[in-house]
């Protein structure tokens, strides 16, 4: 662990630079991918899956009859628990709906905006080590509360050809119809172009690996929307002497056990705080599962000591991270001038997996610095603001002779025209 003493903001850029990962052969060998499913569709899927996830499947999509063995085979406490998290992720999303805007801006100019869903969504759920059914949650339930007509989730097949039960199960709590066993670059692509088994999506959500990463930049390109430029996971805390050291401890290690290249940092005004929790992530991660991934993690983690709050919460700012936990007696002053993060966990009792399962906020963020400047999932993620008007014969007078001064001077004839047209046969009338 890297352990840093009031770093001068020369140092910053370097100290609180992320993993960093080459995408110019993994972009390389995307496009390539692209291209044939673009070309061959479902046969170049089952290429694909076949080379990646060492499996043949002859029908790709998930059956009914697979839906309710999950069900099945899934028990009633983790059921529960999905069952809560759900109602609570759906009462955060609910009261995200905002209602039409509508304002007079001139007599007889009647401007209003609203709310649509976008038609036609893409769900990527990660399988493997950590098949992310969590994400299912954070993903299809404001698409269902938005109001998307259809919804397609891909997720990767393991080797018996199959999706992780509990994956299927949240789908199928969520209302998802169209599950569709196929992962990593070629989904992405799938769900880009279209093929004979994968609808054709307007915009793709979901975590992945760094092949899935630049997959859905790679969409772009063909006019897919993505929900945000994504990295590996990141957590920084802020934390005082009035911070549990267990607590503090626990909290980067369950970011760290994400991936090796996930990164965490503590900032805090405490020397010994800073010991405390060093001694605590010695002892703890020796029982993780997912030891050997959280201490490559941890080996890459920042320990930064700064003089008071200040200079931590430019620190902070500059770093924007995706989770951000404040431990800290003066709770309010970051709560107040945060600028930079994805998402705010606040006190002791708040850790971050809270946000991951089960207390309501979304889990799916921008990383790699992007809380500066891209806001987690939310409710709009799955809406499109449209703007209406209507303008009456009053209207147009009262604002064409301003319409005509502008086109003029930006020498668009037409649109002058447009208005004149109208304003002298408001004259004959």
């Amino acid at each position: 662990m890297n352990k840093i003493y009031n770093p001068s903001k020369e140092t910053w850029s370097t100290i609180l630079k992320r993993p960093t990962q080459t995408f110019e052969n993994i972009e390389e060998t995307v496009k390539g991918i692209f291209k044939e499913v673009q070309s061959k569709g479902d046969v170049a899927i089952a290429k694909y899956t076949s080379l990646f996830d060492a499996i043949s499947i002859k029908s790709i999509e998930v059956s009914d009859a697979e839906i309710q063995e999950a069900v099945t085979s899934i028990s009633d406490e983790l059921k529960e628990a999905i069952q809560l998290a759900k109602l609570n992720i759906e009462k955060f999303h609910v009261a995200q709906k905002t209602v039409k805007v509508e304002v007079e801006t001139t007599e007889g100019v009647n401007c209003w905006q609203e709310k649509r869903p976008i038609q036609k969504v893409g769900l990527y759920i990660p399988g493997g080590t950590a098949p992310l059914f969590s994400t299912v949650l954070m993903l299809a339930v404001p698409a269902q509360i938005a109001g998307c007509k259809e919804i397609v989730l891909c997720s990767p097949p393991d080797k018996e050809g199959k999706i992780n039960p509990a994956i299927l199960y949240t789908a199928n709590l969520c209302g998802i119809t169209k599950i569709l066993k196929v992962g990593g670059i070629q989904a992405i692509a799938g769900m880009t172009f279209g093929t004979v088994s994968i609808p054709r999506v307007y915009k793709i959500f979901g975590p992945g690996n760094q092949f899935v990463t630049v997959a859905k930049q790679v969409a772009t390109q063909f006019g897919v929307a993505i929900d945000m430029p994504a990295g590996p996971s990141e957590l920084l805390i802020v934390a005082d002497d009035s911070a549990i050291p267990s607590f503090v401890a626990s909290d980067l290690l369950s970011q760290a056990e994400h991936g090796a290249d996930s990164q965490v940092i503590l900032v805090s005004t405490s020397k010994k705080l800073i010991d405390a929790v060093e001694n605590e992530i010695i002892q703890q991660i020796t029982v993780l599962s997912r030891k050997e991934i959280a201490q490559k993690a941890i080996a890459n983690s920042k320990l930064i000591f700064v003089k008071n709050d200040i200079m931590a919460l430019d620190l902070i700012n500059e770093y924007g991270p995706e989770h951000f936990i404040i431990c800290t007696e003066n709770e309010d002053f970051y709560i107040n001038n945060i600028e930079n993060a994805g998402s705010v966990f606040i006190g002791n009792y708040t850790p971050e997996s809270a946000g991951d399962y089960a207390s309501g906020t979304n889990h799916t963020l921008p990383t790699n610095g992007y809380a500066k400047n891209y806001s987690g999932v939310n409710l709009d993620s799955f809406q499109k603001a449209m703007t209406f008007q209507k303008i009456s014969k009053a209207g147009i007078q009262n604002i064409g002779k301003a319409i005509e001064i502008m086109a003029e001077a930006e020498g668009l004839q037409a649109h002058k025209n447009a208005v004149t047209l109208r304003l002298k046969a408001l004259e004959n009338e």
